[in-house]
């Protein structure tokens, strides 16, 4: 079977559905696209947009970031995101003693992945950072990282001719004959398929019988209103260390703040967030909201002046060993898995599309997937 002669169903509209689905269009491949809501309704629109090498953590994961990152390069100069898809710093930063030694210990690990980096006195950080507040010792500038849109990439990518997505379609099972999937079955009835990615987020344990492998990590963000018009009113994102320290303990720690500053183009700040350990509704509360607050305008105090517009909350999807669940399904031919990156999916978006989108078409992909293979979990099944 040929990639003209191929008809692809995938389960989910996010960013990396979308990203395969791109791919696979682009190569002759007819597509169609199953969202329960519509393009971008869970994680991917609620994301904030940091395509960030500095937020990994070291070995594999700062890896994949660096190859997606320069993806996003590659396809806003030369293929379709151009103009979404923007360079600038993120500015890590530390607050108290053992911040300061992990930040000192990241900036290694990130130039012997040859990460450019930049350690940042306090007086540094001030320089670019005017305002910066009085408990910020130090910090780490990561130049190379970049900011794109979630919903506005994956609307780009989804505008490729021989896509067709289909809203308010919820998948309720794969169909599987022989051993091998022939289509997804909706409430309106079965579509038939030659092969079929699932990529749904927390909607993708139910179809590939793999229970309990992903968990629901819910985080509660702030947007203010304009500092500036029509420009960020800081040089870069600010990322506070704690985050990388919570990345580590988050699925020991039911609640905990990793504080990110956000400058926007329109002016604003989005500020986050909480990683809330098992939670998947979508609410605010007010405790969290001003604990976040608190934490932000401490480590930048101009923060005081604005007024939040808008509370909101999304639903991470992590996986039990906290790494992506990627690869063809152990024990269903034709079946592709992609879910499981929990925040950082905006930035391997489109290097985990790409890379799906080759398995699906019998191509090897650019990027090793074995560490991320669905079989490692049906292994842990057999093992119990």
């Amino acid at each position: 079977m040929t990639s003209r002669s191929m008809h692809v169903v995938i389960v989910g509209a996010g960013i990396v559905g979308a990203a395969a689905a791109w791919r696979l269009a682009s190569a002759g491949a007819r597509v169609t696209v199953l969202e329960a809501i519509a393009p971008a309704a869970g994680a991917t629109g609620a994301a904030d947009g940091a395509i960030s090498v500095a937020t990994k953590s070291p070995g594999r994961m700062m890896r994949l970031a660096q190859a997606a990152r320069d993806l996003y390069g590659r396809l806003a100069e030369e293929g379709p995101l151009q103009g979404l898809f923007i360079e600038r710093p993120t500015l890590q930063f530390a607050r108290t003693q053992d911040e300061v030694d992990v930040l000192a210990q990241h900036a290694r690990d990130l130039a012997e992945a040859g990460e450019p980096v930049h350690p940042l006195t306090r007086a540094e950080l001030e320089h670019l950072v005017p305002g910066i507040g009085a408990s910020v010792h130090s910090g780490l500038a990561v130049p190379r990282d970049g900011l794109a849109i979630g919903f506005e990439v994956t609307a780009r990518l989804l505008a490729q001719p021989g896509i067709t997505v289909r809203r308010n379609a919820s998948a309720q099972r794969l169909l599987i004959e022989g051993g091998r999937v022939c289509g997804v079955a909706l409430a309106s009835g079965p579509v038939s398929a030659d092969r079929v990615l699932v990529a749904a987020g927390l909607g993708s344990t139910a179809l590939l019988d793999l229970p309990e492998a992903l968990t629901p990590r819910k985080g509660q963000m702030i947007v203010t209103d304009r500092a500036v018009s029509g420009r960020p009113a800081i040089c870069g994102l600010l990322s506070s260390a704690a985050y990388l320290i919570g990345k580590r303990a988050a699925a020991h720690v039911p609640v905990s703040i990793g504080l990110t500053i956000d400058p926007l183009r329109t002016g604003q700040f989005l500020i986050g967030g909480t990683r809330e350990e098992g939670r998947e509704d979508r609410t605010t509360d007010a405790r969290l909201v001003a604990a976040i607050l608190a934490q932000a305008i401490d480590v930048y105090p101009p923060l005081a002046h604005r007024r939040v517009v808008r509370t909101f909350a999304g639903v991470r999807t992590a996986s039990r060993d906290g790494l992506p669940i990627v690869g063809r399904h152990p024990a269903w031919d034709g079946v592709v898995v992609a879910t499981g990156f929990e925040g950082d999916g905006i930035c391997l978006g489109p290097l985990m599309g790409f890379a799906v989108a080759d398995l699906l078409a019998e191509r090897e992909p650019s990027v090793d997937l074995a560490p991320f293979s669905p079989a490692r979990l049906l292994a842990e099944r057999v093992r119990a």
